[in-house]
């Protein structure tokens, strides 16, 4: 694995990614932007568009879809088990625990996973890429909103959390892709229909990248001590890992496993921040985590996709 190697794809790759990112941070500083509104029109507007439109234009077949989906979960479970060995381990007190989880599970694959697989592997690797963030943000909004409820014991505290998974725009566009797509109906050529959701979802890579941009802006960061490290390597140096297993195991193509392993490094999900802040976690912690992993991951998706390309043969 040369320097060569490496610098070009810094400078291909990941230097676009961050371009973007600093003009979201710049333009924060000077006119102070409101982040929740970013978040939602992202969340409740753009992401669901970009699913129900590439869902309907990927040419995978449902088997390798479904094995998609199943890879992301298990990384996911995964990702659950060593946050909870190590939160045992550092004796973290309830809320830190909590955040340690949301942390390490739920991984940046929108803002940050898909214009870095789109750079590094082109249309191919974005097909792999959209059941990837489509099971991700499911998992987010609803597995990560109970968890983010977990220290809530009473039945009005879990019923608002199944309210809120509920009033997730996402599941919805998941499932009305799903049935157009079984049902093979044509909304491709519904012109009125199909083309401003088009419009809409091809707004998501730059719009995405500058929210984070503005997040990492407003994100003031705890000290960094050992809480923060352990996350910081479980989810930019341990998933990957874990993800290498899972593909050798399910036994995807080389593409595809290059798309999986690349993407499975990507830091901590915006979106963790916002559930730890929201349902009283340990929002330092979870900004922090964010704020972090997200400036290190400059580092090592370098090195990942390097080392991928090496061993792949330059794909």
């Amino acid at each position: 694995m040369s320097p060569a190697l490496v610098l070009d794809i810094f400078l291909n790759v990941c230097l676009p990614i961050l371009a973007v990112m600093g003009l979201g941070w710049g333009l924060d500083r000077k006119f102070h932007f409101h982040l929740e509104t970013l978040v939602k029109l992202n969340i409740y507007l753009l992401v669901p568009a970009f699913i129900f439109c590439r869902i309907l234009d990927t040419e995978l077949s449902n088997a390798e879809s479904l094995r998609i989906v199943g890879f992301t979960a298990a990384t996911i479970a995964a990702m659950f088990v060593l946050s909870l060995l190590a939160s045992k381990a550092l004796k973290l007190g309830a809320k830190q625990a909590q955040a340690m989880k949301l942390a390490t599970m739920f991984y940046n694959c929108g803002n940050y996973g898909l214009p870095l697989i789109t750079l590094a592997f082109g249309h191919e690797g974005a097909a792999v890429q959209v059941y990837v963030l489509a099971t991700m943000n499911v998992a987010t909004f609803t597995l990560g909103l109970f968890l983010a409820h977990e220290r809530h014991e009473t039945a009005g505290q879990h019923r608002r959390a199944l309210m809120n998974v509920l009033r997730q725009p996402t599941l919805y566009a998941l499932a009305a892709a799903i049935l157009c797509k079984s049902l093979q109906l044509p909304i491709q050529h519904v012109i009125w229909i199909w083309q401003p959701l088009q419009l809409i979802q091809s707004c998501l890579v730059g719009f995405a990248l500058i929210t984070l941009g503005v997040q990492l802006s407003q994100t003031k960061p705890a000290p960094f001590k050992a809480p923060l490290l352990a996350a910081l390597g479980i989810r930019l140096l341990v998933s990957p890992l874990i993800a290498v297993l899972l593909c050798h195991f399910m036994g995807f193509s080389r593409e595809a496993s290059a798309s999986l392993i690349l993407a499975a490094g990507a830091p901590t999900a915006v979106n963790t921040a916002m559930l730890a802040h929201e349902f009283g976690g340990d929002a330092s912690f979870a900004t922090s985590s964010v704020y972090y992993t997200t400036l290190f991951s400059v580092v090592t998706t370098t090195l990942n996709l390097a080392l991928l390309r090496w061993l792949m043969g330059g794909w």
